[in-house]
């Protein structure tokens, strides 16, 4: 299969500056399509040391019942009255991202929805797994007509207590035994695919440079990589691809992304005293006077009027604005630190500055 020499070309100043420039475009997206899904089903729990539900709790004796009775078993809730070592459970398994098939092993999810004290000791009966609003999957035969339904997979097995404060939940390590194919779709009728961008990476300047770096890098001449919003990048596979995708996209995902200008930004974590600085945050012409410091961005000095006298500088810290758009964020960080000033304090500050329109970036508190 003939390669898009421009692609090989990039691939390999990526071999050459590798060190230099680690992110690459499989860093900070996804492709569309690989995502996970979960699967639900309700279950026994069999075998417990009188740690059930009971006989008197109707919702899992029921169940019992008609397991029963499919095994030619035939009994009666009556019959089960005293029943303590069965607890119905809720089940629940996680599809990987890229899909799975028919065969393939789960861990399975347990927890009790019952009265049981316990599911210590107690193995899971064989439960069918549906999608998470209760539906089966539904196979077609050749022609495209519709089969009967069957359970996406078959779930059982000893159950495992995790974490022994909770011995109502639980897990079955590879207890879902996948019954069909799910695979993950990647790529459309039309040939695309979708670059997803992971949310700290999402913008317009960072989709639009990597549809940039993918068209530069086609050898079609074509504009097959197109930015549709700040997080997603939609790229069409040239047609000579189509049949073998592989490489392309290997390629696309291997693509080296520039340093990129991140924009102003100040995210706190509140609850652990944390303030993460991104991109150049500046700050305006300012003042700040907070239990007894004083800290100011005002330089060099302004003359002492009636209306603005003089402020006393014996305590006050002066933050450099003779640079290119004024003092820094990180600036005033360096004087909370010759201040030794608290971090919830550091916080409040800054929080203040956000409001009076004094600090020029997006505040996220979390």
């Amino acid at each position: 299969m003939k390669f898009p020499v421009r692609f090989i070309c990039a691939l390999l100043i990526l071999a050459v500056a590798e060190n230099a420039m680690a992110v690459k475009v499989a860093d900070i997206t996804r492709i569309g399509g690989a995502r996970t899904n979960v699967l639900a089903g309700l279950g026994l729990v069999v075998g417990l040391k009188g740690t059930g539900d009971g006989g008197a709790y109707l919702p899992a004796i029921r169940p019992l019942v008609s397991m029963l009775s499919k095994f030619a078993d035939p009994s009666s809730v009556t019959d089960l009255a005293n029943a303590a070592n069965v607890a119905i459970v809720t089940l629940t398994a996680t599809i990987p991202a890229n899909g799975v098939r028919n065969g393939d092993h789960l861990d399975v999810y347990i927890t009790s929805n019952g009265a049981a004290a316990s599911l210590h000791g107690g193995r899971l009966f064989v439960s069918p797994m549906l999608g998470p609003t209760g539906q089966p999957y539904i196979p077609h035969d050749a022609e495209g007509n519709p089969l009967k339904p069957i359970p996406f997979a078959l779930a059982e097995g000893a159950v495992d207590i995790e974490d022994p404060s909770t011995p109502t939940s639980g897990v079955v390590k590879g207890g879902a035994v996948m019954e069909v194919d799910l695979p993950a779709k990647y790529i459309d009728d039309s040939g695309r695919f979708t670059l997803i961008l992971d949310d700290p990476s999402a913008s317009w300047t960072t989709a639009s440079t990597i549809a940039k770096l993918i068209n530069e890098a086609s050898d079609s001449g074509e504009t097959i990589a197109t930015a549709v919003d700040p997080k997603n990048v939609v790229v069409t596979i040239p047609a000579a691809e189509r049949e073998r995708p592989d490489s392309f996209i290997s390629a696309v995902l291997r693509l080296p992304v520039p340093m990129l200008a991140t924009e102003a930004k100040v995210q706190i974590n509140e609850r652990t005293g944390t303030m993460i600085l991104t991109g150049d945050v500046e700050i305006s012409p300012v003042v700040i006077s907070h239990k007894g410091l004083t800290i100011t961005t005002i330089s060099p000095t302004a003359p002492p009027t009636v209306r603005d006298p003089q402020i006393s500088t014996h305590d006050a810290i002066p933050l450099d604005t003779t640079g290119q758009g004024g003092a820094r964020l990180q600036d005033l960080a360096n004087a909370f630190d010759q201040l030794k000033v608290p971090a919830e304090d550091r916080i409040t500050i800054v929080k203040e500055l956000y409001k009076t329109g004094k600090l020029h970036a997006k505040l996220e508190v979390e």
